[in-house]
């Protein structure tokens, strides 16, 4: 059979806040309560000795202490409590007892020329702990330093008042822990708990619907640690939902992309079977445009395929070749718009006899992207730039070859250049869909690179 779960009520945070508080301020009185019940104890035989005091100047003061009337001495010996006072002066001693006080046997002595805390400390713990049934003999100086006083009396009275005041002692000790952790309950309920509980909550509630946006927690004004983490929980649930939101819409793109590729990548077998037969006419222009025609139409079918590959997971692996970096440059400036383009100039600076082994059809895609963003960028920046140009450079150190691809334009504003390799969020012109350099930053398998943007 399983254990009962513990009540959610007992197993909070505030219950086990309150009980933490109490055993503190009970552990706190605990260490306390023993300097009192000594100072206590050590009042209770001062007050007593006092008496005792009293009764030895009365003794002092007598020639014969037994011409004393046995109803004077009983009224003495009351008052202290005790059943003999003895008086020691000059070497020379003076006795009252009661009458028909019996010879005491178990005799425990509290002398209070020792003041030292620890010896207090134990007689009061001695007192505490015994049954009472011993007697008690006080001793003490007297008015003059040469003079003593000694008292015996039962141990009883200062057994039963330091009994009622340990309990006295524990009860207002329990109501002012009580007390002061319902107090500090409440504050803390206000300032910690509730603050804690509500983020408590929207974790769980945001864990269960993150795609809900009206789950998001609304951070509090605070300026201390607890206002600093519900900002950033808020910020990381925003992250998170933005994040959740644009993956369903790439899903629902992806969907409708694959749909619309399957029957684009027809459309494009039925335009390459064209291109092949405008590729056998006569006419010079038409062979010197119909490679490029049909290069063109081979890549796009390539492409449709690639898309319905990624959306089975089933992607063609890099197949990496000998390609000549310049002319693979070229061709995609080409396919960028920036050849024979009629304002913008590329310059292609590379090495013509550099041979990488790489897969040509994904740096070309790189290249591509690259190239159509810097003529774009150009482009828009029409009549604000002198001369405009596309760069591509090649430099190379101990860690291996860098291929620079720059431009004069205007640069990017803040907002694209934060998001510049964000799918559709680093976008810097209108109608952009920012997927460009994306695509560009996608992992390669093949050699190393490093591409540097300006």
């Amino acid at each position: 059979m399983k254990p009962r779960p513990m009540p959610r009520f007992l197993s909070g945070l505030s219950i086990k806040l309150m009980a933490t508080i109490i055993v503190v301020i009970l552990a706190v009185e605990v260490v306390i309560f023993l300097p009192s019940i000594a100072n206590y104890r050590a009042s209770w035989l001062e007050d007593k000795l006092r008496v005792g005091v009293v009764a030895a100047r009365v003794l002092d003061a007598v020639p014969d202490v037994m011409a004393l009337p046995s109803a004077l001495t009983d009224r003495l010996l009351l008052s202290a409590g005790a059943n003999a006072i003895v008086y020691r002066r000059e070497g020379q001693s003076q006795m009252i007892e009661r009458e028909g006080a019996k010879t005491p046997d178990n005799v425990v002595a509290a002398d209070m020329r020792e003041r030292g805390f620890p010896t207090l400390m134990l007689g009061a713990i001695d007192t505490l702990l015994s049954d009472g049934n011993r007697t008690l003999r006080i001793v003490g100086s007297g008015d003059l330093n040469e003079s003593l006083v000694e008292l015996l009396m039962p141990e009883r009275p200062l057994h039963r008042d330091l009994l009622e005041y340990s309990l006295n002692f524990f009860i207002i000790t329990f109501v002012i822990a009580a007390i002061t952790a319902i107090v500090l309950y409440v504050f803390v309920s206000i300032l910690l708990i509730g603050p804690i509980r509500r983020v408590t909550q929207n974790l769980i509630g945001f864990r269960q619907a993150p795609e809900n946006a009206t789950l998001i927690l609304a951070p509090s004004t605070r300026r201390d640690e607890l206002g600093i983490a519900e900002r950033e929980l808020a910020a990381m649930e925003t992250d998170l939902f933005s994040m959740l939101r644009q993956r369903r819409h790439l899903a629902d793109l992806g969907l409708a992309v694959a749909k619309i590729n399957h029957d684009l990548r027809n459309t494009l077998t039925s335009a390459q079977l064209l291109s092949d037969q405008v590729a056998t006419l006569d006419d010079p222009k038409v062979q010197r445009l119909a490679p490029r025609l049909v290069t063109t139409l081979d890549k796009a079918i390539g492409f449709a395929q690639s898309v319905l590959d990624y959306g089975r997971e089933s992607a063609i692996p890099p197949n990496p070749a000998p390609t000549n970096l310049r002319s693979l440059l070229d061709d995609a400036a080409f396919d960028a718009g920036l050849i024979g383009h009629p304002v913008v100039d590329f310059s292609n600076q590379t090495p013509a006899a550099l041979v990488l082994n790489v897969d040509a059809a994904q740096f070309g895609r790189i290249f591509t992207n690259l190239l159509k963003n810097a003529r774009e960028a150009l482009e828009a920046s029409a009549g604000k730039t002198t001369a405009p140009i596309v760069m591509a450079k090649l430099r190379s150190d101990k860690s291996g070859l860098f291929l620079t691809i720059s431009d004069n334009g205007p640069g990017l504003p803040p907002r694209a250049r934060d998001n510049l390799f964000v799918a559709f969020e680093g976008s810097a012109r209108s109608g952009g869909t920012g997927l460009g350099l994306a695509i560009a930053r996608e992992p390669y398998s093949g050699p190393r690179r490093h591409i540097e943007l300006y």
